[in-house]
């Protein structure tokens, strides 16, 4: 039985979430050039929906998003049609009306305009129809290009509410930028064309504008070198290209009840990052446990979890399900 996806609603606050979604079987699927006509449809499609990208990372069977969801406010239709553009730019056999044509439509507002003026609302400032809409748009073509049909898709994608603050979204962005590096295929996150960092780097300003937003920054030279600094802390790069900390390393330090850098233990896979429901301080957390432990599956209890402290992570807690 499908558990409730943890949201904030949009019209009462903003929210940020980190979104993970695996291909069928886990398998190896996306070439570069896969990746790369996914990493575009990730902005256009956040575009769309009125959504920040604040960094992103595509591998080969799975995929990242650090996603703003501002709080809502009015959309004009000007707005409105200018989004609908960035994904319509052109009649096609599922969206044949021209753009001339539905805004002389929304300037009558009769009937049908209001009912598409609604149904194109509903799809904007939602992480659920983020990537609904992104997932659907990408199997479509990547089952066209490459002679194949049917789900791409291993299942729902995994969602971890989080706390919008500075030190956690920071933590959580370099996690995600250092997938490439985990995985063993780059050793500087800089030389992973398909993340958000290294957009950033080669000057894409939307990225950088992500990155910024989490520092709190005006410039990216302000954040870049703070930001850098925690991606490539002391020994965080592994030691002759290897992807990270080993193993055997990590289950010795955390015996003897040592501590690793932070830039260590966000190069290793951090359970509590993605499959987690909530993450944040322990007061944050707590007060998504009453509103989470209705409805969900009779099997499952929801409890609150200190991270374990073999890092400085700070006063973090995860929310996450339990089986009975």
């Amino acid at each position: 039985m499908r558990r409730n996806r943890i949201k904030i609603d949009p019209s009462r606050d903003e929210a940020c979430y980190h979104c993970v979604t695996r291909t069928v079987n886990g398998e190896f699927l996306f070439d570069e050039r896969s990746k790369e006509t996914l990493r575009r449809m990730i902005w256009k499609v956040a575009d769309f929906c009125g959504v920040q990208i604040l960094t992103y990372a595509v591998l080969s069977n799975h995929f990242h998003v650090l996603i703003r969801v501002p709080r809502k406010g009015v959309i004009s239709d000007e707005e409105l049609l200018r989004r609908y553009s960035v994904l319509h730019p052109e009649p096609t056999s599922y969206h044949s009306a021209r753009l001339s044509t539905v805004r002389a439509q929304l300037a009558g507002n009769d009937p049908s305009a209001q009912k598409w003026r609604s149904r194109q609302l509903a799809l904007m400032g939602d992480i659920s129809q983020f990537m609904k809409l992104l997932k659907q748009r990408f199997s479509i073509w990547y089952n066209k290009n490459h002679q194949r049909f049917g789900t791409l898709w291993a299942e729902r994608f995994r969602s971890v509410l989080i706390q919008s603050t500075a030190h956690l979204l920071t933590m959580i962005a370099a996690y995600i930028d250092l997938n490439a590096v985990r995985a063993g295929l780059v050793g500087d996150p800089k030389d992973y064309r398909f993340c958000g960092y290294a957009e950033a780097v080669a000057g894409g300003t939307v990225a950088r504008s992500g990155l910024q937003w989490i520092f709190g920054a005006p410039g990216w030279e302000e954040m870049h070198s703070s930001y850098r600094l925690l991606l490539f802390s002391a020994g965080s790069a592994g030691r002759d290209g290897a992807a990270g900390i080993s193993p055997s390393d990590f289950a010795s330090v955390v015996a003897r009840n040592g501590k690793l850098p932070l830039s260590s233990v966000l190069l290793c896979r951090v359970r509590y990052f993605t499959r987690g429901a909530v993450l944040g301080g322990q007061e944050f957390v707590h007060a998504h446990v009453l509103a989470t432990s209705a409805g969900g599956s009779g099997s499952r209890e929801r409890r609150v979890i200190p991270l374990p402290q073999i890092t400085d992570w700070g006063d973090l807690a995860t929310l996450v399900a339990v089986r009975l």
